[in-house]
């Protein structure tokens, strides 16, 4: 398994993995006039034509055996700039009365557009058949998430200072969002669905011009839809907690929609970004097993390539001895690189 840029070729792909990721994921919508045009954006950033502040990094999880695309993440180098990135700020409203000595605090939401100029890691998604816990699929989504720290370790100059990243929030078992049935289905003449897929194909100026712009007051949410705020999908609790891990947290920013957390960091904060190091290969035999037997542990080394165009991660079985790590024929042919070339290393 390895981690690329997504190509132009992908599109059949891309768009078969777009209809597995299921409601809620408004990053990947299944339409394929959209999804050619996304492909095309991410190419045109990785060959560098495009503006610093206006790229999206679009990568796939590859399944070299059969050449199937097991999975896709990305990075936008910026959000808000053209179109206005909205989130709900949870806050606090106090009221006091002198008289009758009484005094309450209230939470409340404000239509805020805070993370304008920010990068956003997004379209996390792994198809199920590449999931659980099987040698061969067990570290799929921390491949998928920990790659795209690399990426930005090593292409730090193109990044601004802050990361988030938005999670899905809570459905019920008939797929309605208790939030949106409480609050956006009152201001937009939309089902979640239509909303989410304009969203999903960057039409978002109809938030704006719906949106009250006045402090929504909690309470007056019904107890199911106050439940939901900052909770995450139950298929999106993984990622959250890989997230978590590497020192992204939830400052009381919420999706409008569906009510799950962003979390946020500045990008140096990120473990995986500070400890990611640089490192000389030296391609070697493979390690010697017993007949018959598997000796292989649980990689914990996670490996990058160092040059944009052709960028491509991967797992490998040993870690750097100094400044140099030792790779496998199989690992420098998988990553494409040779005795005396530069990698990027992460211990996990």
């Amino acid at each position: 398994m390895r981690i690329r840029p997504i190509a132009r070729g992908d599109l059949d792909g891309l768009q078969a993995l777009s209809r597995q990721t299921g409601v809620g994921f408004t990053s990947l919508p299944d339409n394929r006039e959209f999804l050619a045009s996304k492909i095309e954006s991410a190419a045109r950033a990785f060959e560098e034509r495009t503006p610093v502040d206006d790229r999206l990094y679009f990568f796939v999880l590859e399944d070299e055996d059969n050449g199937e695309l097991a999975g896709c993440c990305a990075i936008e180098a910026q959000v808000g700039r053209e179109v206005p990135f909205y989130h709900y700020r949870l806050g606090t409203l106090a009221h006091s009365s002198v008289q009758l000595d009484l005094h309450r605090t209230i939470d409340t939401l404000f239509l805020s557009s805070d993370h304008t100029g920010d990068a956003e890691v997004a379209s996390l998604f792994l198809r199920p058949e590449y999931r659980g816990a099987d040698r061969r699929h067990e570290r799929n989504g921390a491949l998928l998430s920990k790659a795209r720290w690399l990426f930005m370790a090593q292409f730090r100059d193109r990044f601004p200072d802050k990361v988030l990243a938005e999670m899905r929030g809570v459905f019920n078992k008939e797929g309605v969002s208790p939030f949106w049935e409480n609050l956006g289905s009152h201001f937009f003449p939309l089902e979640f669905n239509q909303a989410d897929r304009l969203t999903g194909l960057g039409q978002k100026s109809f938030i704006g011009e719906l949106m009250p712009k006045f402090p929504i007051y909690t309470t007056f949410l019904s107890k199911e839809a106050q439940a939901c705020i900052g909770e995450v999908h139950e298929h999106t609790r993984p990622a959250l907690e890989m997230l978590k891990k590497e020192g992204l947290r939830w400052e009381g920013y919420i999706d409008i929609f569906d009510a799950g957390p962003t979390v946020e960091a500045y990008i140096d904060d990120v473990r995986a970004v500070r400890n990611s190091t640089l490192c000389r290969v030296e391609v070697g035999a493979e390690p010697a097993t017993e007949l018959g037997s598997d000796t292989r542990e649980r990689p914990e080394w996670l490996v990058s390539t160092t040059a944009m165009v052709g960028f491509c991660a991967c797992w490998v079985g040993r870690g750097p001895e100094g400044e140099v790590i030792t790779l496998t024929e199989t690992e420098a042919r998988r990553l494409g690189v040779g005795t005396g070339d530069s990698v990027r290393v992460l211990s996990t």
